[in-house]
């Protein structure tokens, strides 16, 4: 019995080893497979804030130190070095500089008659606020109209307006020029019930500006064959 005890002791002790060894190497896994994607996220948390601080904001405040020197040259009227700085900065940099300069130089093309490149920047723009988004769809519109295509023209004051809502200072400037592309397209009774709308929801727009809008109403009824 005496020879026997030390071999149960050691096969005791090396079953509680082996136990231990096992135990050892699943927290040894575990602590591997959690540290992984801790090492991931702490990565992509860095990628983001070099972004953030050595890529976006320098490249914003550039953007808007470009667009600044633009701005001050149109004040200036010098229309010509306004569009062409405008036109870099929509180049060279996005952001919300990058975004209005597209639409300010399309205004400058549109001035000079260069319809189709002013409808190619304007399109490139992304309007927020409601009031310039509106204007720059009119903007659209207008392009399209002086490039005689005028159902698209249109369909843009339409959108303008819808995009304007009630605005009484702006929504009835949008569907008096739809109304009168539909007088070029000679659909006149689109034409009639777009200047009756003006009369019926933005009474005061035709008093302000003096205008006969119901002069008008009677022209498009009667060319219509409604009278």
């Amino acid at each position: 019995m005496a020879k026997e005890n030390p071999k149960e002791t050691r096969t005791s002790i090396d079953e509680l080893n082996d136990s231990l060894t096992g135990i050892e190497q699943k927290i040894e896994n575990n602590t591997k497979a959690l540290m992984w994607p801790a090492i991931i996220i702490v990565a992509i948390v860095a990628i983001v804030l070099i972004y953030i601080y050595a890529i976006r904001q320098p490249g914003i405040a550039a953007a808007n130190d470009a667009i600044g020197q633009a701005d001050m040259q149109a004040i200036m009227g010098n229309d010509s070095v306004a569009l062409a700085q405008y036109q870099a900065v929509a180049a060279d940099y996005g952001y919300d500089a990058g975004n209005r300069a597209n639409l300010n130089a399309a205004i400058l093309l549109y001035k000079d008659g260069k319809y189709q490149e002013a409808l190619d920047y304007v399109k490139k723009f992304s309007g927020n606020d409601d009031v310039i988004a509106a204007a720059a769809k009119s903007l659209e519109g207008d392009c399209l109209v002086n490039l005689d295509k005028f159902q698209e023209g249109a369909e843009c004051f339409a959108q303008a307006a819808k995009i304007a809502g009630d605005n009484p200072a702006y929504t009835p400037v949008f569907l008096m020029k739809e109304a009168t592309v539909y007088h070029e397209l000679k659909d006149y009774k689109k034409e009639a019930a777009l200047y009756k709308r003006v009369l019926d929801e933005y009474p005061s727009y035709a008093a302000q500006l003096n205008l006969d809008i119901e002069k008008y109403v009677k022209r498009a009824e009667i060319a219509a064959g409604e009278e």
